[in-house]
């Protein structure tokens, strides 16, 4: 009785929502080396093969879109099947794609690695992203915003060892090795995921709009409110990528990307320590920007933070010249936006539910790959009105969409939850089905938490 008794506690245990929060945040700060350590093969590739940086470059451009735009199907798949398969799978992928890349003599393999590899790290990162929004309906920022923050904590405990291991063994040995480890350990991690049963992951009472009907993602891009959500996370992600992928140039433009700078006893170039100290806070926010909308709500945090955004940027372009208001201003502008991979998924399952929060999140996740394709814009308006033209727009479409969040975004979003909420809402819904038979399935969806 005593060993059944232990065993059923040991199963409770890793069952455990908290738990199962922290497996999902280990599994996405071991794949974050996939997009976070690709900078550091970057030079390696180049002396080895003389492949042109343009063209290794562009294998990071494919993992970026392939991650992004199946993140939707991903998400689907774990809707139905359950975390454990997608996750294993992409763990697969993970370690695949990196020894892959340690075997790549040509091109087209670097490039077929980074398909592999974009799948992988897309069915990790939107698996667990969306498991954390079902296990936490009443904390849904603050779950979205720590999972999120995995993906970034894995590249800053792992970086320094992979850099040291290239330049001992080489970078193939380096990819090998850790596309090795990466891979195992996700895989092993997957089998303790599980999804939250139809109870647990139903709504409890909340002071905000939420929705007590569950929407499939064909049914979210049919209503008008998702576009105006997925509209403004365009918007702040492209206002901010546009800032941040140019740090590096603005700081060598305005000549004080080399001014030594002190800090904890080391003396760093200006530009590094303003990097390093960015990272940070682009983690730091995601948890906390999330806590803060689970107690204030969605909209009133991205109305406050989105416009903080706004004036950074504006801050940056008229102080920035100066070397300690440049690293302060940086640090803001990542403090302001990295909070976007925690509001968005948690906004997200909301409006649309718990049950198919994944593939619905997935969905509005392909917000980042359409700003990114938008991010070259900033070299086009550098290259015309300088880099002050750069912030000012950033600034505008940001500031623009932390006013629309409260004013047009919140008004909508709460009556549409609320005609929907109430049972005629529901039926019309239900009726309305999404053409797979997916309504009828609702009363026998599993109750049980296992896969």
């Amino acid at each position: 009785m005593d060993d059944i008794t232990q065993q059923s506690m040991t199963r409770l245990s890793w069952r455990n929502r908290w738990c199962q929060l922290v497996i999902g945040m280990v599994c996405m700060a071991l794949v974050a080396n996939l997009q976070y350590a690709w900078t550091l093969f970057v030079a390696p590739m180049h002396a080895r093969h003389h492949w042109s940086e343009a063209s290794i470059q562009l294998a990071f451009s494919i993992f970026i879109l392939t991650e992004t735009w199946l993140v939707p199907f991903e998400g689907w798949l774990v809707d139905r099947f359950g975390p454990r398969p997608v996750v294993a799978a992409g763990a697969v992928c993970a370690g695949l794609s990196w020894i892959l890349n340690s075997y790549a003599t040509t091109l087209g393999v670097l490039y077929l690695a980074a398909v592999i590899g974009g799948i992988g790290a897309g069915g990790v990162y939107g698996t667990c992203v969306g498991n954390a929004l079902k296990w936490f309906p009443d904390r849904r920022g603050l779950a979205a915003g720590l999972t999120a923050a995995g993906f970034g904590a894995g590249a800053a405990l792992t970086v320094i060892p992979i850099a040291n291991m290239i330049t001992r063994r080489g970078y193939e040995d380096t990819f090998f090795f850790f596309g090795i480890v990466q891979g195992i350990s996700i895989l092993l991690l997957a089998m303790l995921l599980t999804r939250p049963s139809l109870r647990q992951q139903g709504v409890r009472k909340s002071r905000f709009a939420v929705s007590k009907v569950d929407f499939t993602a064909r049914q979210m891009i049919r209503t008008p409110v998702f576009w105006v959500i997925y509209a403004s996370f365009v918007a702040v992600a492209a206002g901010g990528l546009m800032a941040t992928a140019q740090i590096g140039p603005i700081a060598k433009d305005w000549g004080i990307a080399r001014i030594p700078m002190v800090a904890f006893g080391m003396t760093l170039p200006l530009l590094t320590l303003t990097l390093s100290i960015d990272n940070i806070f682009n983690g730091l926010t995601r948890p906390l920007c999330g806590f803060i909308s689970d107690k204030i709500g969605r909209e009133n945090t991205m109305f406050v933070i989105f416009i903080g955004e706004g004036l950074a940027l504006l801050g940056m372009m008229q102080f920035g010249s100066n070397p300690y208001a440049f690293m302060v201003f940086a640090a803001l502008i990542f403090l302001f936006w990295g909070e976007i991979f925690s509001i968005f998924p948690a906004i997200c399952a909301d409006t649309f539910g718990s049950r198919y929060a994944t593939a619905n999140a997935g969905t509005l996740y392909t917000a980042k790959g359409t700003a990114s394709l938008l991010v070259p814009i900033a070299s086009v308006l550098a290259a015309t009105g300088g880099w002050n033209l750069v912030f000012v727009v950033a600034a505008v479409i940001t500031i623009a969409a932390g006013i629309s969040a409260k004013f047009v975004l919140e008004p909508m979003r709460a009556r549409w939850i609320e005609s929907h909420n109430q049972p005629q809402g529901a039926l019309a819904v239900a009726g309305h089905g999404n053409g797979n038979g997916n309504a009828s399935r609702m009363s026998r969806w599993p109750e049980q938490s296992g896969e």
